[in-house]
């Protein structure tokens, strides 16, 4: 193996390794009962007073005020991956590789407003004359994970973004390989501390964004949330070198736009709900089983219904699915068992059931009343 060939395996290795710790380490083992509570309650608190003091803000990066700590130990990954049982694994068999086509077309002549699910939490929002993309990833994100959701299109057909927004640094959401194949002139949207990637990409046009912090363009507006969650890309580094968030888009097309990003369940959507009037909330769900190990970064169905019901959102979609099987549950459950979740509490008429490569069109607001 020449030089060049051994650098290339270890990036990829570490990599490998990075995309594993994806998940927390819990203190508990994978054998123990699972905790009542995967978040740290607010009692009290306000998100935006917990934003002003920084209290996220650590003495070399971020910690997490409203979850648990991550400090990365792999050996909890590995105990996941090789001495627990798939309780999941009679399921694989249903699981289809559904390439995605998308009408570019249709999207380019309507004149109003659009969201476009690609795949995993890669949504393309067409706000009238402009558009804007969430984490893309276009392609597979590494050799030992099946993608099952293959784009059946040149990634160059998509519209070009006038933004992109990137929610946190794990691997399946910040992929060089995809904001390579962008122009290097589009303007990119980040939590802190994400310099030394967009350099080494040659993407200078950015704006770093703090929690509540806003970009506004025109009538866009940009908002950096809080949420329960974490990030890593250098599992020799640690953890939180970079910021992680949600966010908020109040549009051009008048609709108010709620991106969950990655996150586990907290007590903090209440005063998201009360304090922004939300149209869409779109979910990440997805890598939520088994519980023991996933609940502290990521809610599964159940909690993402409780969720959108504290956001009081008129209406919600999830993404984070069936791309990339990263947790025990088959990729194509999440849609199925949330909408079981849905039944339950008698707001399915509130889903938007969009699959990948389909797309909701929309008139602007001031259109419809």
């Amino acid at each position: 193996m020449n030089r060049r060939n051994f650098i290339r395996v270890l990036l990829n290795t570490i990599k490998s390794i990075a995309i594993l710790s994806l998940m927390p380490d819990l203190a508990s083992s994978a054998t123990s009962e699972p905790p009542g509570m995967h978040y740290k309650p607010l009692n009290g608190q306000s998100l935006r007073e917990i934003a002003r003091q920084k209290k996220h803000h650590g003495p070399d990066g971020f910690v997490n005020p409203l979850g648990p700590g991550h400090d990365g130990r792999l050996w909890q990954v590995m105990r996941w991956k090789l001495f627990q049982t798939n309780r999941f694994k009679p399921y694989f068999a249903q699981q289809q590789v559904n390439p995605v086509t998308v009408d570019w077309q249709a999207i380019r002549r309507h004149r109003g407003f659009s969201i476009t699910y690609l795949k995993h939490s890669t949504v393309m929002i067409k706000d009238i004359d402009s558009s804007i993309i969430v984490d893309p990833v276009f392609g597979d994100i590494f050799w030992f994970i099946k993608d099952f959701t293959p784009l059946e299109f040149d990634p160059a057909e998509i519209p070009e973004p006038r933004h992109v927004l990137i929610t946190h640094g794990h691997y399946d959401h910040l992929d060089k390989p995809s904001l390579a194949s962008l122009s290097k002139h589009t303007h990119i949207v980040t939590p802190v501390g994400y310099n030394e990637i967009f350099n080494d990409l040659g993407m200078k046009n950015r704006t770093q964004l703090d929690w509540y912090d806003t970009y506004r363009n025109g009538e866009l507006e940009i908002t950096l949330l809080p949420c329960n969650h974490w990030t890593m890309r250098n599992p020799i580094l640690g953890p939180n070198r970079s910021l992680w968030g949600s966010y908020l888009l109040k549009t051009a097309g008048g609709y108010t736009i709620y991106v969950s990003g990655d996150t586990a369940y907290f007590d903090g959507f209440e005063q998201l709900g009360r304090e922004f009037d939300i149209d869409l909330a779109i979910f990440n769900l997805g890598a939520y089983e088994p519980r023991w190990f996933m609940a502290q970064s990521h809610m599964n169905p159940r909690e993402c219904v409780q969720a959108f019901k504290a956001l009081n959102a008129d209406k919600m979609m999830v993404v984070h699915w069936g791309s990339f099987r990263l947790g025990d549950e088959p990729v194509h459950f999440p849609p199925i068992q949330i909408k079981q979740e849905l039944e339950k509490e008698g707001l399915v008429d509130r889903w938007v059931d969009l699959r990948h490569g389909q797309t909701l069109f929309l008139d602007p607001k001031s259109q419809t009343g």
